[in-house]
C-alpha cells in the first residue's frame, strides 16, 4: 500500500461507468488505475502495487470470473465483482472463487465506497504484525481448537500467530458460531449475519458456499474435520468449545 493512499484497479468495459468510478474514487482519495479489457489485468498488476480490484464480470477477452479465480489463486488482493447480471448463480460462483464482495449495477457509489473501505480495513488487520508469537492483543479473544479469533482486530490467527484472511461474511458467520457453540444454527440465522444480505437476495446455497470456504480455512488438520458439523435438514453446529481470554 502507498504511504497515504490505497490503489484501486477498476476494470469495466463501459466507458461511462469507468469514468464515473475514476472521478468518484479519486475525489475520495484513492489512486485509480482503469482498464476496459480484462486481458490487461496481469500487466497492470505486475507494474503497480494494487490493493483492491473492482472487477466487472462481463468483459471482452477474459471474463471477470476467470480473472477473479486466478487472482485469488495467486494472491490475497481485495476483489469486488461488479455486474449487471442478477442471476443468483453468478453471486454463488463469485463467492466460491473467493471474491470479497459482489454488487449489481446500478451501483450506489457511496455504498460501494463503504464496502471498499471495509475490505481494505479488514485486509490491513490481516497483515502480519511485529508482536510476540502468541499474537496477544488488548482486545477480547475467542480461543477454540487451534485458533484465536481477535474481536478487536476482527482477525483470525493460528496458535503460532499466523493471520488467516477472512471476508466480512466469513468473519460474521464465524463470530455467530463461536457465540453459540454446540447449538444447531439454521441457514436463515446465518443469512441474518451477512451485512450484504440486508440489501441483496441471498440464498441458502450462498450460506453453504460460505461454510465450505470457512471449513477449508479452519479444518486444516484431519482431527478437526468436523469443526463445523452439518446437521442434515436443520443447519450447522459448531462443535468446538470456545474460551474467552
Amino acid at each position: 500500500m502507498k504511504a497515504d493512499k490505497y490503489h484501486l484497479l477498476v476494470v469495466d468495459d463501459e466507458p461511462v461507468t469507468l469514468n464515473n468510478f475514476i472521478d468518484y474514487f479519486e475525489v475520495a482519495g484513492f489512486f485509480v488505475t482503469a482498464l476496459e479489457d480484462g486481458r490487461l489485468v496481469n500487466e497492470s498488476l505486475a507494474n503497480n502495487e494494487i490493493d483492491l480490484v473492482l472487477l466487472d464480470i462481463n468483459l471482452p477477452g477474459e471474463d471477470g470470473l476467470s480473472i477473479a479465480r486466478e487472482l485469488r489463486r495467486t494472491s490475497d488482493i481485495g476483489i469486488i465483482l461488479v455486474t449487471g447480471r442478477t442471476d443468483d448463480i453468478d453471486r454463488i460462483v463469485g463467492i466460491e472463487i473467493g471474491a470479497d464482495d459482489y454488487v449489481t449495477k446500478p451501483v450506489n457509489p457511496r455504498e460501494l465506497l463503504a464496502r471498499i473501505k471495509s475490505i481494505l480495513w479488514r485486509m490491513s488487520k490481516d497483515r502480519p504484525e511485529t508482536t510476540t508469537p502468541s499474537g496477544n492483543s488488548t482486545g477480547t479473544i475467542k480461543v477454540f481448537s487451534n485458533w484465536c479469533l481477535d474481536m478487536e482486530k476482527q482477525q483470525l490467527r493460528s496458535q503460532n500467530g499466523t493471520p488467516v484472511s477472512l471476508t466480512g461474511a466469513e468473519y460474521n458467520i464465524l463470530m455467530y458460531f463461536t457465540d453459540h457453540p454446540g447449538l444447531i444454527i439454521n441457514r436463515d440465522q446465518l443469512i441474518n449475519q451477512i451485512d450484504e444480505a440486508k440489501d441483496e437476495n441471498f440464498s441458502s446455497r450462498t450460506v453453504d458456499v460460505l461454510i465450505g470456504r470457512l471449513r477449508k480455512k479452519l479444518e486444516t488438520d484431519k482431527s478437526e474435520a468436523t469443526l463445523i458439523e452439518t446437521v442434515w435438514g436443520k443447519g450447522y453446529r459448531f462443535t468446538s468449545q470456545v474460551k474467552i481470554t
